[in-house]
């Protein structure tokens, strides 16, 4: 080797060796420290600008809240069975099949409620009013609009038969209740009551109104309804509308409605009856029944007096009414129907009665509590008709205006005794 090779070798340049070094950093890492900055920087412009802060956080919570934000609880929204007697059955909207009708069904638009001859059934909704289905009667509920602070509108349309509707006062101006016929829309103001019929057979439909008034309305026609007075128009066609005063019922005095009457001989002790006297009426018909139906009278009583008494009836339930009879023998509709109880005295008047919890739900109060089992209830008036056989109880009470409220529980058990419970509540 020559000497130029040696020093052109020894010139070649030494390689050196790099060596690379990384870090793996995982999506979620990245995440979670987008997110603390993301904290910190809020919590720095919320402590910097804290009114306009919560503007921004109430604006975004309006925009993707429930829409029922406000209302305690959308279920007293909803309409519900309040007196079930008989065969009464339920099709949801959603559904192919009928159920029997239950107090924990609650009613929804679209729904049907059919009852048998022997079925009623009173339905109340959310604003008050109360929808009575009497026998051998199809309905659907067509609006239940019932929102907080704004008008409400609920209504039922009636296929066959009578329903008769009750209004209460409304809270909010422009709120609104209707029973749809075929052709036509019947509209109830606030404190009416009215009874409706629909006929297939006779192919005849009427409004009958028996307190406040009410608007008739098929097409370009608008019918004002007042008090004892009468609209007749046909199911189809064109047909006149024919409005009539109607004979007044009379209003009903004693026994007073869901009275327990306690006596110590039932069949011997008499029971006193008495009204008001009813305009032009020369004649009265009282009947007793077992059945708020009236299909099985157990005592009928015709008098030209306005009280009557009445001995012989067995220990039981009953439902009594007057029709007002005029010199021309024209019958006036019955009145409305009044329950009592008739009791055999018990040497022992005490009875079992506790309130367990009062849930507010809306401007509802649902009054949960236990009785003895068989006894009867009274709520504020109003029968309590869900109590399960061991004597629990559970009870929701028409809307109340806001305030503080007494809600009195009076219960009477078959052997006479009788207990009160009341409490107090507010609603906001």
């Amino acid at each position: 080797m020559t000497m130029d090779a040696k020093t052109s070798a020894a010139a070649k340049p030494k390689i050196t060796r790099v060596e690379v070094y990384w870090h793996t950093v995982k999506y979620r890492t990245v995440v979670l420290y987008a997110l603390a900055v993301t904290a910190i920087v809020l919590a720095m412009v919320y402590l910097v600008f804290p009114d306009f802060s919560n503007s921004v956080l109430r604006k975004i919570s309006s925009a993707s809240g429930s829409p029922d934000s406000g209302v305690a609880n959308p279920s007293s929204r909803q309409a519900r069975f309040v007196n079930l007697d008989g065969k009464v059955q339920v099709k949801k909207v959603n559904s192919v099949q009928w159920v029997n009708a239950d107090y924990q069904v609650t009613l929804d638009k679209g729904d049907l409620i059919q009852t048998t001859s022997e079925g009623v059934a009173r339905i109340a909704f959310a604003d008050g009013t109360t929808y009575t289905v009497k026998g051998d009667t199809l309905v659907t509920v067509e609006e239940n609009i019932v929102d907080q602070d704004k008008a409400s509108q609920v209504g039922v349309h009636i296929t066959s038969g009578q329903v008769d509707l009750q209004t209460a006062t409304w809270q909010v101006p422009g709120s609104k209740a209707e029973v749809s016929f075929e052709n036509a829309v019947a509209s109830l103001r606030e404190n009416s009551r009215a009874a409706v019929r629909s006929d297939p057979d006779t192919k005849e439909q009427q409004i009958t109104v028996d307190a406040g008034s009410a608007q008739l309305n098929r097409g370009d026609e608008h019918v004002d309804i007042g008090q004892y007075e009468r609209a007749t128009f046909p199911t189809a066609g064109g047909g006149a509308i024919t409005k009539s005063q109607v004979l007044a019922p009379p209003q009903l005095v004693e026994p007073l409605n869901l009275q327990p009457i306690i006596v110590a001989d039932p069949k011997h002790d008499p029971v006193h009856f008495s009204w008001k006297a009813a305009a032009t009426a020369k004649m009265y018909d009282l009947q007793a029944s077992t059945t708020t139906a009236f299909n099985r009278i157990v005592m009928e009583r015709k008098t030209a007096a306005t009280s009557v008494d009445v001995s012989g009836l067995d220990p039981g339930d009953y439902f009594w009414r007057v029709r007002a009879i005029d010199e021309k023998s024209n019958v006036s509709d019955a009145s409305e129907s009044y329950k009592f109880t008739l009791v055999t005295q018990g040497k022992e008047q005490d009875m079992l009665l506790d309130v367990d919890s009062t849930e507010l739900q809306g401007s509802v109060v649902e009054v949960i509590g236990r009785t003895e089992p068989g006894a009867a209830l009274i709520i504020n008036g109003a029968a309590v008709a869900d109590i399960k056989p061991d004597g629990h109880f559970r009870y929701f009470t028409d809307p109340m205006t806001r305030g503080s409220h007494t809600i009195v529980i009076t219960g009477q058990n078959r052997r006479g005794g009788t207990a009160i419970k009341r409490v107090d509540v507010v609603i906001p």
